[in-house]
């Protein structure tokens, strides 16, 4: 995505005040109808973790944790970047079968644009599944009670605005990162993410993090928290911008065999003596599918915004606030 859409002649449908009305009207529903469908109760999370222990989530691999060291005792500690590993390890201790959460991060490294920002705001989410259930059919399952969360949300949204426009279509079509690179083999993998999303509204692109036959990995991927064979990320088609725009990424964890296979395929096998790692090599943790639901990118697609700064407070140089300002774009 180049840095800085400016959407021509663009005016906001709803003021900054009516604006932060909505943004909890739309949390508030949302969080509701997806702890609904997928049976899940509300825990409280980290901010900050001992790096030691193995639960940050480090991302593709190459995102800085935020840190520093405690008054205390010198401790070293670490800003959560996402919750995907400390959520089983909580399902576990809490004896739970599924949980949802705030998450609130830092990523000080982000290149920041209309849908990218330093501050991260989500709800993890996580849920005990069976060996059984570690298959496509179920990963699709769960998609299709999220996507339903999704869709009630928008209209619960139009019937309050109706000057708003969200186009949801009526199901979410499924396909994997292999498939597109058949599809559209001169394309790169963004440009094949967006061609398939304008097509259909709404998608969720399986399989991420193995090569595909062309040699590339459609997006990288953690080696130890999904499975690679059973993770994928859903997007929709956003007008506005006109961009495919990632909601949530999601994906049935990796169990020991996967684990193994996936630190070895990223050459991170030195993560196998983490009190983490070694729990599900000793199968101390249970089996789980869980993700991540971006809520400013939510509010941002419901509220018809055209920068993620307008339904969320953060960091823009004074460059950008000057630019957003001569666009009609009114930060929070």
């Amino acid at each position: 995505m180049k840095r800085n859409i400016i959407v021509k002649d663009y005016k906001s449908k709803l003021s900054i005040y009516d604006t932060q009305i909505a943004i909890k009207l739309v949390k508030d529903t949302f969080q509701k109808k997806l702890a609904n469908e997928l049976e899940l109760n509300r825990v409280t999370a980290p901010l900050f973790i001992e790096p030691s222990t193995g639960l940050n989530d480090n991302l593709s691999g190459v995102e800085k944790a935020v840190n520093f060291n405690i008054k205390e005792n010198n401790t070293k500690l670490e800003i959560i970047q996402s919750l995907a590993k400390w959520k089983r390890h909580a399902l576990n201790k809490y004896n739970s079968k599924g949980i949802y959460t705030d998450m609130n991060a830092i990523r000080p490294n982000e290149e920041l644009d209309n849908i990218h920002s330093l501050y991260v705001d989500q709800w993890d989410w996580e849920k005990v599944i069976s060996n059984e259930d570690r298959n496509i059919d179920y990963l699709k399952f769960i998609v299709n009670k999220i996507y339903k969360a999704l869709k009630e949300t928008s209209l619960v949204l139009l019937d309050k605005y109706n000057n708003l426009n969200i186009n949801l279509p009526d199901n979410i079509t499924f396909i994997k990162s292999e498939d597109l690179v058949r599809l559209y083999p001169l394309l790169n993998n963004k440009e094949r993410e967006y061609e398939i999303t304008k097509k259909y509204g709404a998608v969720f692109i399986m399989n991420i993090g193995n090569k595909l036959s062309d040699g590339n990995v459609f997006d990288t991927r953690a080696s130890d928290y999904d499975d690679w064979k059973y993770n994928g990320d859903l997007l929709v088609y956003y007008d506005v911008l006109d961009i495919a725009l990632e909601l949530s990424s999601m994906g049935i964890r990796v169990n020991k065999d996967s684990l193994l296979s996936q630190l070895k395929e990223k050459n991170e096998e030195f993560k196998i003596d983490m009190p983490y790692h070694q729990d599900i090599i000793n199968d101390r943790l249970p089996l789980t599918i869980g993700g991540g639901i971006g809520q400013s990118r939510m509010c941002m697609f419901m509220l018809n915004k055209a920068h993620i700064g307008e339904v969320q407070v953060s960091f823009w140089s004074n460059e950008d606030i000057n630019l957003f300002k001569e666009n009609n774009i009114h930060l929070l």
